[in-house]
């Protein structure tokens, strides 16, 4: 096999590289492939960023030879293990020390990357950055956030899987750190935040609920009381926080959703000759329409409450969608989002 410059053992990794973006290339349904082709187009579309390769080397090594990417713009991490769909966070953990996606957050930890995206094991992935990365201090649980389309723009929400049973000061941890970011993301001075309820009512939701919203009503954030699910796609509220568990099924519904209303259309389009010249003259529309609530454009969870930036692809994500995760990381990286989040907390700290 034809010798890559690029390939290199971890330790012998030069520090005097740029900040790197660690990628697991090895995660994900599309897995290398794919994720490959995300590299590719990122690198084609911005050249402020080092990508370093974490998988098996003979795999990225055999890929880069059909299709090379700029020459000095990647890093080759060998990696003997993967971290499957199956696994549990435990196993990841403890058994897959070699794992592709726990060398890509030990280079986070080593400072030798700014950043790790995988599309893998959410469990998995968590735990690892948990173990290996630790919290900010004052933050006693990591929450997953995202981006989700909204009128006239798009709404954070969080947790979306992490913490499936959480307190009321878990979802005050959440809060904080969802404003954070859209202060950071958004340009927000005071972002708006609201705790998802079954109702807008006081009496309404679960005792964790109740006692979240007191904590929120006497904090300093921009708490706007309880909203509902329709709440998530208007331009009402801008942080909508939860627990894992209800955070999980709003986001995976809002995607069937999604996919429903797209194969509607489709179907009814083709329904006649008449439906296919009118949807001829409508292209344009559906086009722009699709784009705007394409799921592929906001791919990309933060784990946020790191000490480091980590995000998560969704396993499903095509090379479009993997490149906007690897985007986030430098948008989070750019920003500094673990730092302002610690300086949020010792203020905090500092005040109690």
């Amino acid at each position: 096999m034809t010798h890559n410059p690029n390939r290199v053992s971890p330790l012998s990794l030069s520090e005097k590289q740029p900040p790197a973006v660690a990628i697991d290339v090895m995660s994900g349904d599309g897995g290398l492939p794919v994720i490959m082709d995300a590299v590719r187009q990122l690198l084609s579309q911005r050249n402020d960023v080092h990508l370093m390769l974490v998988g098996d080397a003979d795999s990225i090594d055999s890929n880069l030879q059909k299709e090379p990417v700029p020459e000095g713009r990647t890093t080759i991490i060998p990696a003997a293990e993967v971290v499957t769909m199956e696994d549990t966070a435990a196993v990841a953990l403890r058994n897959k020390k070699q794992s592709s996606m726990r060398l890509a957050i030990n280079l986070v930890k080593e400072g030798r990357a700014a950043a790790c995206v995988s599309a893998g094991n959410t469990g998995a992935l968590m735990a690892i950055s948990k173990f290996v990365l630790k919290t900010v201090p004052g933050i006693h649980r990591p929450a997953i956030s995202t981006t989700i389309p909204a009128i006239d723009g798009h709404t954070h929400m969080l947790d979306l899987g992490a913490n499936i049973d959480c307190s009321a000061e878990h979802l005050s941890q959440f809060a904080t750190m969802g404003s954070i970011l859209a202060q950071a993301v958004d340009g927000k001075e005071a972002p708006r935040v609201g705790l998802l309820n079954i109702g807008s009512e006081d009496i309404k939701g679960n005792e964790q609920v109740r006692e979240a919203a007191q904590l929120l009503g006497n904090s300093n954030l921009n708490y706007i009381g309880f909203v509902e699910g329709t709440d998530i796609y208007t331009d009402n509220v801008d942080v909508v926080v939860c627990d894992g568990f209800v955070g999980n099924v709003s986001l995976k519904s809002s995607e069937g959703v999604a996919r429903m209303v797209s194969h509607y259309l489709k179907q009814e389009f083709k329904a006649s000759a008449w439906n296919k010249l009118v949807g001829l003259f409508a292209r344009p529309i559906l086009k722009s329409f699709g784009d705007r609530i394409d799921p592929r454009r906001y791919n990309g969870a933060s784990l946020l409450g790191l000490q480091g930036v980590v995000i998560k692809s969704h396993g499903s994500a095509d090379k479009l969608a993997f490149a906007n995760a690897i985007d986030i990381a430098l948008l989070e990286i750019a920003l500094d989002v673990p730092n302002m989040i610690r300086s949020r907390m010792d203020v905090a700290t500092a005040v109690t």
